[in-house]
């Protein structure tokens, strides 16, 4: 299989061609040069699997140049019992994803068992896993440049901490996470993790990213690379639990769900839209925002509309405080029949501070043939919920997992099984779980007092130039290698 680029301007290339780049040459964002399509008998099939085997098979038909028995190895090492059961005394492990029936017809995914307990250790196990397997056979090293609004930073570093040849330089938002997701990233003491606090929001991290990524020459000679979910492998590995919770809410591949999914850079609701894509019969994908609305805006009245960070709120649920959202220009490709002119003429409106409107449009008119539907919560509404959820089914949820549920069961067809993909556990958010409970929720064994340890960051301005300099200071050239700790 072969991908292009979203930009159209960019030659097709492997799996592994694309694995440690990120962003295409042209600036746009890779994907399949078709989807593949899952048959009736495949579904069947996939449907007795465990959550590794679900894995090979899924990623098989993305990942066509890694040996079979390789890729099993890589996928079988990353899904393993042991490293999602940190997380809850009463989840079965050996799931990785359970599925939580709060009532019937009403799901709660589990994506947080993992060694961050937010629902991106799913994708950055994997990840971290391939790397090292392409920079091994590469005998190459490799500098994993990143954004974080909060949970993509602490779960890329402990996916990638003494990971051979890797380095990771993870941008987030000078004080604008919670103290939890803060002491997770700024407490490791691996030498070969970098963390930088941006005086700003999680857009002027992005726009870092993508600044230093689109300036072709430093990437080169400073082999950066990318986990942020612009990066393809990211959005395959998601796509797998989107089957797997699937198969658990329901008895046979003729029955139809519903997919609420909490949204901030879009990358996990794409891997549902890639889904569907390839015959999941998924009725309704059903976006759940906080009050930084701009994909509900545009799937509400077809403006695209990003507010740039002065007028990107701060929120309680803070993994969500995105203006720009990067997958959404995978999406829109699909949107408007891959169309690569149209697409670099739209962001170019995007990307130079405007906005553009499809209402009126072909494009507009196409996109119910896409059925999402959306919605927004505000502050009081997440406390709503997460006192809603305790009372009646006694289940802690985060907020953003409230979000989703909030918007999920307002804009959900009554007749469809509801999904709502969980975000991270509670206790990653101990005030907001204080203010709508007033109880603490538990903490898993180890973290208790995790705000305490010692924490290293280097703060700066939300400067390009300046992030070069300390990139170049800190990534030694040469054969150096970043050896496993004991």
């Amino acid at each position: 299989m072969k991908y292009l680029s979203t930009r159209g301007q960019a030659p097709a290339k492997t799996f592994t061609e694309i694995l440690l780049g990120g962003l295409a040459p042209d600036g746009g964002l890779y994907l399949p040069e078709e989807y593949p399509r899952v048959s009736q008998a495949e579904l069947d099939e996939w449907r007795k699997l465990s959550y590794a085997e679900l894995a090979f098979e899924v990623l098989s038909k993305f990942i066509t140049d890694i040996p079979r028995d390789d890729l099993q190895a890589i996928v079988h090492k990353t899904y393993t019992a042991e490293i999602y059961c940190n997380a809850r005394a009463d989840s079965d492990a050996s799931q990785i994803v359970p599925l939580r029936t709060l009532e019937p017809g009403l799901h709660i995914l589990e994506l947080s068992n993992g060694p961050t307990l937010a629902f991106k250790d799913i994708a950055m196990q994997l990840l971290g896993n391939l790397f090292e397997y392409a920079l091994d056979r590469q005998h190459a090293e490799l500098n994993i440049l990143g954004a974080t609004s909060g949970d993509t930073g602490s779960a890329a570093e402990y996916a990638m901490r003494g990971k051979r040849g890797i380095r990771v330089f993870m941008l987030s938002p000078h004080g604008k996470m919670s103290a939890f997701q803060r002491a997770q990233m700024y407490s490791l003491q691996d030498p070969n993790i970098f963390n930088i606090a941006v005086r700003g929001m999680f857009d002027d991290a992005q726009d870092m990213v993508k600044a230093i990524s689109n300036d072709h020459e430093f990437k080169a000679k400073h082999k950066i690379g990318t986990v942020n979910s612009i990066n393809w492998a990211r959005v395959s590995a998601q796509i797998v639990y989107y089957f797997k919770g699937y198969f658990a809410a329901t008895r046979s591949n003729d029955e139809e769900v519903a997919f609420s999914v909490p949204s901030g850079n879009f990358g996990n609701i794409c891997a549902g839209h890639i889904a569907r894509m390839m015959g999941l019969p998924i009725a309704q994908l059903i976006l759940a925002t906080n009050e930084n609305d701009v994909l509900d805006e545009f799937f509400r009245t077809g403006v695209y509309r990003p507010r740039g960070t002065a007028h990107t709120y701060q929120t309680s649920s803070p993994s969500m405080d995105i203006s720009k959202a990067s997958n959404f220009e995978r999406f829109m490709f699909d949107a408007i029949g891959r169309d690569a002119a149209k697409l670099c003429e739209l962001w170019s409106r995007v990307d130079a501070g405007g906005e553009f409107d499809l209402k009126g449009t072909p494009y507009w008119d196409a996109l119910p043939g896409f059925r999402f539907s959306s919605g927004s919560s505000s502050h009081q509404d997440r406390l709503d919920t997460i006192r809603a959820i305790w009372q009646r089914y006694s289940v802690m949820i985060d907020p953003h997992t409230a979000d989703g549920l909030k918007v999920g069961l307002e804009r959900r067809n009554p007749e469809l099984p509801l999904i709502c993909l969980e975000t991270a556990l509670p206790a990653k958010f101990e005030e907001t779980l204080v203010e709508a409970l007033g109880r603490k929720p538990e903490r898993p064994a180890g973290l208790e007092a995790i705000e305490n340890l010692p924490q290293r960051c280097e703060v700066m301005d939300a400067d390009v130039a300046a992030l070069k300099a300390f990139i170049a200071a800190n990534a030694p050239k040469g054969d150096e290698r970043v050896k496993k700790p004991l």
